[in-house]
């Protein structure tokens, strides 16, 4: 089981740090005149600490993939206004292949999210944003695309502006999931997550990025549990097209690597998204 264990494990370390990042943002802040016109969209690995303002929905398409083997993940994200900026409801669908010689594929565990923005709405330099999930168990535990169980994740995005041209995030969050499965065996995993990056604002159009992520993940082996750990550095890039009728296209891309000592891992992200009024 050991081999099996860690194949499982490596796809819930690449869900933890690629999707979890994604479940609930907005962009960049929305509190100068100046920068009206800037993007305002998400980073890859780290939630950004802004809702969604009222009347506007994004949609967003990711994919990230090793440069070596054959596991991938695909996420599709909705936010939703809950009706103004002060409350915000979304939800995450996954879709994973894991590594083998016949690799698994299918729908991760759904999540369903609700944000509170704490602090943020007037104009402010320092915005939080704390955020709720629940994890249904969509995914097939045997296959190893999901827990085998509900989880509830909590974390906090909080966003600080240092200029009118670099913008910093910082994350911590925890992922409990009570009963989780592996064939016959169930127990309670405990998983955590942190992480930082900075935006600079090259243009209105143009921001360069860089992020830092780390998660600590527990799953099953079949008769206890494992732990493992990854670190990732992301240098990324993401550019805007806004359209006259207040549509805004999003495209971006991110390398993230692993970085800690014996870890050369090394993928490509891509980013896709679409925000329009309603």
């Amino acid at each position: 089981m050991k081999i099996h264990s860690s194949i499982r494990a490596r796809l819930a370390l690449a869900t933890a740090l690629v999707a979890t990042a994604l479940l609930p943002r907005a962009g960049a802040a929305q509190d100068s005149t100046a920068r009206e016109t800037a993007i305002q969209d998400n980073s890859f690995l780290i939630e950004e600490a802004y809702n969604q303002e009222r009347g506007v929905v994004q949609h967003i398409n990711t994919f990230a993939h090793p440069t070596t083997g054959r596991a991938w993940a695909y996420t599709l994200t909705e936010e939703w206004p809950a009706p103004g900026q002060r409350h915000q409801l979304s939800y995450t669908i996954p879709v994973v292949q894991s590594e083998g010689a016949k690799p698994a594929r299918g729908i991760g565990d759904v999540a369903v999210n609700y944000r509170y923005q704490l602090r943020g709405m007037h104009a402010e330099r320092v915005a939080i944003a704390p955020r709720l999930t629940v994890l249904l168990p969509t995914g097939d535990a045997d296959i190893g695309t999901g827990a085998g169980g509900t989880g509830l994740q909590a974390n906090l995005p909080v966003s600080v502006e240092l200029s009118r041209t670099l913008v910093t995030h910082f994350n911590a969050g925890a992922t409990v999931t009570p009963r989780a499965r592996l064939a016959s065996q169930r127990a309670r995993t405990t998983s955590w997550n942190a992480g930082g990056s900075a935006i600079w604002l090259l243009t209105h159009r143009v921001n360069a990025m860089l992020e830092a992520s780390w998660a600590s993940v527990e799953t099953l082996d079949g008769t206890s549990t494992s732990r493992e750990s990854q670190f990732l550095l992301a240098p990324g890039l993401r550019w805007s097209y806004d359209l006259a009728n207040g549509t805004q296209i999003v495209p971006g891309i991110a390398v993230p690597l692993g970085i800690e000592p014996g870890d050369g891992s090394r993928s490509v992200f891509l980013y896709f998204s679409i925000e329009h009024p309603f």
